[in-house]
């Protein structure tokens, strides 16, 4: 047995480069924008192009794709880098493209991660696109609505790219084995199982898989007769740790702290509990989800359990004194007491009704009656004249109006019937009937 050799069997260039479909036939995935009859199949069959993003995940084919439609729709090719490339030279290619179509021949600019561009390089290309001489594919993880000027968004169809299932990658590296342009030309012995392995590893990534059956075949060992052997030892001592889809500053960041959010609030420990691992195992700082969930046990608890808060509050402390990975086991407990805990979202209601009043309703003076009067002025001036001290009276209770005169009536806070809301409900039922009784 000997250790395979790199350079036996392999070129410089990577195997998810070699492997890179020609055409819409060797495509994997996507069916739902070129299978039969879809849109973006009939605009490239039929050679009408406009210029379009391709929003999705990272390996999911949006390169590919650019260039496979100007193949086929026999178009010039150009790329940019939102790295290297300023305004200077998108000018210039674009003053090439547009001499370019008045010969008839079109022009498609292909630009990766056109998120990464700036206002003032997108707003170059925008004056040619609108005028036709070049047909525009961006390619991005992130949201455009968010990352792509408005202006460029509006003349640009939107094509949404999903992540590839694991039998789409299957099929993918089935073809990397016995293709001349991967490992077609060697002996490779690898079980469908481990090819299994490699696809769920992925995690939707073409890009990502091919990449790994490369190290992995790199790694193994050749036998006595020439034939590389592909074992689960290989496998593992070549797989350290799956990565994870998640981008911290990105939309899948929003995305996932989403999804935990709404599962605590759907009482689902068990969705709470994987969303939460899902961030933790890609590197979240464990402080901004602990900030997530002290907002949330107010937002979505509050009165209901009093305690959620003092829950949220300590395990932040905890994730503050002693960091990943022990205190993982902390956000645990939080996120599933979280989810168990009766639900009100009456604080936060509350609030957004009279924050729309402060905002929207005339500043109003505070009512005399319940002002400080340090001064002999001020008592002049009658404030807080007619106060009446709710300690005093025998039910710790008065009739005083404490909203302005225009919001008299207004009705901010309502109770819902769980946990220890229930009882607060009753309370304020009680306090509203004993001011009805004793409004005079």
């Amino acid at each position: 047995m000997y250790q395979h050799s790199l350079f036996e069997i392999f070129t410089n260039e990577p195997l998810a480069s070699r492997m890179r479909p020609k055409n819409l036939t060797e495509f994997v995935g996507q069916t739902h924008l070129i299978g039969e009859g879809k849109l973006l199949k009939k605009m490239i069959e039929s050679d009408n192009i406009s210029s379009m993003i391709f929003w999705g995940p990272p390996g999911t084919g949006k390169t590919t794709l650019a260039r496979i439609i100007a193949h086929e729709t026999k178009s010039e090719f150009v790329t940019f880098s939102a790295v290297t490339s300023g305004i200077k030279e998108i000018k210039k290619v674009m003053e090439d493209a547009e001499k370019s179509s008045k010969l008839g021949i079109k022009t498609i600019v292909f630009v990766d991660e056109i998120h990464r561009f700036n206002k003032a390089q997108q707003d170059a290309f925008l004056p040619f696109v609108e005028k036709g001489s070049i047909i525009l594919i961006g390619a991005t993880t992130e949201n455009p609505s968010f990352e792509i000027n408005n202006a460029l968004l509006s003349r640009c169809r939107i094509f949404v790219l999903k992540e590839l299932s694991s039998d789409d990658i299957l099929t993918l590296l089935k073809r990397a084995i016995t293709d001349e342009r991967g490992f077609g030309k060697e002996k490779i012995n690898i079980s469908e199982e481990s090819l299994k392995i490699i696809a769920n590893f992925a995690g939707g990534d073409a890009r990502n898989a091919l990449t790994t059956l490369d190290i992995i075949i790199t790694n193994a060992e050749t036998d006595k007769s020439g034939v590389i052997q592909v074992n689960k030892k290989t496998i593992e001592n070549s797989i350290s740790k799956k990565a994870l889809l998640y981008d911290k500053n990105g939309e899948e960041h929003y995305n996932i702290i989403s999804a935990l959010h709404k599962s605590m609030r759907n009482s689902d420990p068990d969705a709470a509990v994987y969303w939460l691992a899902r961030m933790l195992e890609a590197g979240e700082d464990p402080l901004y989800i602990a900030r997530r969930i002290i907002r949330f046990s107010s937002e979505d608890i509050g009165l209901a359990d009093t305690n959620a808060l003092n829950v949220a509050i300590n395990v932040y402390h905890a994730c503050h004194f002693i960091g990943m990975p022990e205190c993982n086991v902390h956000l645990t407990e939080a996120v599933i007491y979280m989810s168990l805990a009766p639900k009100s979202n009456s604080c936060d209601v509350a609030y957004k009704m009279a924050a729309l009043d402060a905002k929207n309703t005339q500043a109003e003076p505070v009512p005399l009656v319940i002002r400080n009067a340090p001064t002999k002025l001020m008592k002049e001036l009658n404030y807080g004249k007619g106060y009446q001290f709710a300690h005093d009276t025998k039910d710790k209770l008065t009739n005083m109006d404490c909203l302005p005169p225009s919001l008299k009536s207004r009705v901010y806070y309502k109770p819902g019937i769980q946990g220890n809301e229930a009882r607060l409900k009753q309370r304020l039922e009680k306090i509203k009937e004993w001011k009805k009784n004793h409004k005079n």
